[in-house]
């Protein structure tokens, strides 16, 4: 069964979340750090891996600092992606439907004012 999306590298998904919140397009990234915005592109794209040493040179050149720490393995996305791979057509309709009717939901608290957050007041669909 086809997999619904092919999620970036960890890499890529960093380098591109701190271009874009610094600003910088992938030419004057590149520029900062004397590599080609070709290079950057690639990088983003995830045709190619900077090593630790690279991808630590281009967050600093956007403004960021990478850190790392190591966290017991979590499935969770893992588990949501298979999942997802072995519902029906009719099932993922249904899911949609679901998921539209409670982004639709306007919530109340007890004096009737509107929260667009969960309140514990009662919530009524527009």
């Amino acid at each position: 069964m086809k997999q619904l999306y092919s999620p970036i590298s960890t890499s890529a998904a960093l380098l591109q979340l701190a271009r874009l919140k610094s600003g910088l397009s992938q030419k004057k990234l590149a520029d900062r750090v004397g590599v080609s915005a070709t290079m950057i592109s690639a990088y983003e794209r995830d045709l190619r891996q900077p090593t630790i040493p690279t991808l630590v040179r281009l967050l600093e050149a956007a403004g960021f600092e990478l850190r790392m720490h190591l966290e017991p393995l979590d499935l969770h996305d893992q588990v949501l992606s298979e999942l997802e791979m072995h519902r029906s057509p009719e099932e993922r309709t249904r899911r949609d439907q679901q998921q539209q009717a409670w982004r639709n939901v306007t919530f109340t608290d007890e004096e009737g004012l509107q929260d667009g957050r969960a309140a514990t007041g009662s919530f009524s669909n527009p």
